[in-house]
This record gives C-alpha cells, structure tokens and sequence, in this order.
C-alpha cells in the first residue's frame, strides 16, 4: 500500500475562480493524469484536504478514475472540526459535494479552529499517513503551499520520504499537450 498527500494552490492563488474557466480543464487532466501515473506505479489511497483548489480538484479527479481502479481510494483529511464553515454558501456547497466523492473523511482534530498549532498538526499528521507528497507549486511563485513544502522538505532529512514538484513548467507541459489532444479530435477529460 503506497499513501499519496497531494496538495498545493488555492484556486485564487491560480487564478480561477469558477467552473467554467478554460484553466480549470488543463488544471483537472493535469491532475487525473498524475493519479493515474501514480496509481499505476502503487498508490492505493489519495489522501488530501478539502482547501478549494487543487485539493478538492485532486479529489474530483481521482473519483473519475475509481472506474478504471476500484481498488483505489481517496481520504479528505480536514485539519479541524467545522472546516470551511465560514465560507460563503457557495464554497461550502463545494466541500459538501466534494466530500461525498470521497472514500472517507473526518478531521484531524476533534475540536473548531483554536490555533495555528491544528494546522502544524495536520501537516504532521499528513506525513506521518502518507509515503510521498505531491505539490502543485512552484518555488519561484510564492502561496500557501509553502508553508506544506518547507515541512516536507525538514521531514525529508530525517525521514525517507518521496517529494514531486509539480511546477509551472509541469502545468505547461500537461496544458499543451491536452491541447494537442483537443486539435487531434481527443477529449482528454
């Protein structure tokens, strides 16, 4: 069993902010195509949170994968009880079909949000669950995901642990070629 925290921008942070933006479909088979390389190279379980952006886009794409590989499953990790509670209703309509799509999900700590020590909780929790990370970030466009990055990297040098960047120049390459999918008659989704 091979356990994968994939985590990285918001989706203000990328600039999307609705369904509908073009970004958002290269975003979304960038993402279904590294669970899918990955499921074939041994993850069995995406386990991530529920921010709005790539954590939530990585728990959509991995469900539409749970077709082609049952055996796959995916864990929505919250860092505190009442998580996202103070978003706008449509945000928080989000999370709640998001959740659904998930294999299990519960919260790190048991109580509402109290302190930034819940969130250096987490990050540990999320290490200690998972074998490899996987980060939507890229070191020269700074973001939230920073914060997640420097604690792997301090994990790393006392643990054996995978880390995979997954940079802009990645999200390039995955924009150009589902755009070459598209002018070759293709869906890539």
């Amino acid at each position: 069993m091979s356990r994968l925290w994939l985590t990285g921008y918001r989706n203000y942070e990328l600039g999307v902010f609705g369904n509908e933006d073009p970004k958002l479909k290269v975003i979304h088979y960038a993402l279904k195509n590294y669970l899918k390389e990955s499921i074939e190279t041994g993850v069995t379980w995406l386990i991530t949170g529920g921010q709005l952006g790539i954590e939530q886009w990585a728990i959509e794409a991995g469900a539409e994968l749970k077709s082609e590989y049952p055996e796959f499953k995916i864990a929505m990790m919250l860092p505190f009880k009442d998580f996202g509670s103070n978003w706008n209703e449509t945000n928080q309509a989000k999370l709640a079909q998001v959740k659904l799509q998930a294999d299990f999900v519960d919260s790190v700590s048991a109580s509402p949000y109290e302190s930034p020590q819940q969130l250096r909780n987490y990050q540990t929790f999320m290490l200690s669950h998972t074998e490899r990370a996987a980060l939507v970030y890229d070191i020269e466009k700074e973001g939230k995901p920073e914060y997640d990055y420097q604690v792997i990297k301090k994990y790393m040098a006392q643990q054996q642990y995978e880390l995979a960047l997954l940079d802009f120049d990645w999200l390039q390459e995955m924009a150009t070629e589902y755009q070459e999918n598209l002018n070759n008659g293709f869906q890539g989704d």
